[in-house]
């Protein structure tokens, strides 16, 4: 064995905060910002999840600050219950840049999963930055990933970022349980046509190659962009997220 091997099957989980409980954890990667992982992330919150993430609370209409009391540091709660931790929630002005290097961030993302009070959890989700970089690394070596839903639009599906997501989870021996789609087409309100404003979905031929057997696709609508805008994701149903959610019950 090399030591590239030697590096990435090296077991580097750090330990759970001992107050907490968590069955199962999923992350949500893409391989380039910009396609709907942190949406991704939102809607499978709703059907019965919990999260971390940069930029969730904004969906969620979360604003308050997170506090800690000698079991950790108590997660944010939605309306609904969902429990949330992220950065925004603790920085003075969420507008504000994290300038940080890779390391700090990456530490901070481990404290997550040691310093927070979790509680019981079913399944946490981790809204992953996109890309292979210092903090996808840090999670699937960190924590106890038990799976990976990868997150692309059409357009994406064709190039090399979608498959070095992949490459990067069949390499730390992390199943995919899932490809999804977004922006995979709309819906005209007058005609009720199926417009591909991307071109073509190639989304089954990425699965085909990568044996991953759960696909979704979700259409654009502006009627979802207000409602996250508004801070209401919560009130949304994506039936179309159904196969993953599931494939994740089957599991449990």
């Amino acid at each position: 064995m090399g030591e590239y091997d030697k590096y990435f099957n090296k077991d580097l989980h750090k330990d759970l905060n001992k107050n907490s409980h968590i069955k199962h954890v999923i992350a949500v990667t893409s391989g380039k910002g910009g396609v709907g992982k942190s949406l991704m992330t939102s809607l499978l919150a709703v059907l019965d999840a919990d999260i971390t993430g940069p930029s969730i609370p904004q969906s969620f209409g979360l604003t308050e600050k997170l506090y800690g009391n000698d079991k950790g540091i108590i997660p944010a709660e939605t309306r609904t219950g969902i429990k949330i931790v992220s950065l925004n929630l603790m920085l003075d002005n969420p507008t504000d840049p994290v300038v940080w290097r890779g390391s700090l961030i990456s530490n901070t993302v481990t404290q997550f999963w040691t310093d927070v009070y979790w509680g019981e959890l079913d399944y946490l989700f981790v809204d992953m930055p996109p890309g292979t970089g210092d903090v996808p690394l840090t999670v699937f070596q960190s924590l106890p990933v038990d799976g990976i839903i990868t997150v692309s639009s059409p357009q994406e599906l064709v190039s090399m970022v979608v498959e070095k997501s992949v490459n990067m989870a069949q390499m730390m021996n992390i199943p995919i349980l899932g490809l999804v789609e977004n922006m995979s087409y709309y819906i005209c309100p007058d005609c009720g046509n199926k417009h591909y404003l991307f071109g073509e979905s190639h989304i089954d031929e990425i699965a085909k190659k990568f044996n991953i057997s759960t696909v979704c696709r979700l259409p654009m609508d502006p009627a979802i962009t207000k409602v996250v805008d508004a801070g209401l994701i919560e009130t949304i149903t994506q039936m179309e997220l159904m196969p993953i959610v599931n494939k994740l019950m089957k599991e449990d």
